[in-house]
């Protein structure tokens, strides 16, 4: 079991088990939700993901996808996706251990900033996993 939560402590929570797929997310949307380059993430089934103290605030950052957020210090928490609804992406820095679950591939590349330049040698994805043909 791992926990995480705000910077500020108003919400906390865990996670279970490990996680179905670990990376970092070059898009748009999560570089404006981050207000940085780039937003590793962790994906775990639903079912394994509990809020423990606290309510996060939720903003609908697109129609089918819900990102969940500290209302006091306003650190992202997760990525919930409508068409995806037995999972839960957590915001890997989010998690107090957050080594404990290192990317694995980079998504939406396509989207990176120029001078983002990754030298880590991850798969990349110009879009997503599933648009690759991977799960």
């Amino acid at each position: 079991m791992q926990e995480g939560g705000c910077l500020c402590g108003a919400v906390r929570y865990r996670v279970e088990g490990e996680p179905l797929s670990s990376g970092i997310c070059h898009c748009e949307t999560c570089r404006w939700a981050a207000s940085a380059p780039s937003l590793p993430f962790a994906v775990f089934p639903a079912d394994r993901f509990a809020i423990t103290k606290g309510r996060p605030a939720e903003f609908h950052s697109s129609p089918r996808v819900t990102r969940s957020f500290c209302g006091l210090c306003g650190s992202p928490l997760t990525y919930d996706n409508a068409d995806e609804p037995d999972t839960i992406d957590v915001m890997t820095c989010s998690l107090d251990s957050p080594d404990a679950f290192p990317p694995t591939h980079h998504v939406w590349v396509s989207e990176r900033i120029a001078w983002d330049v990754g030298a880590d040698g991850l798969p990349t994805h110009a879009t997503s996993r599933q648009a690759d043909g991977e799960t």
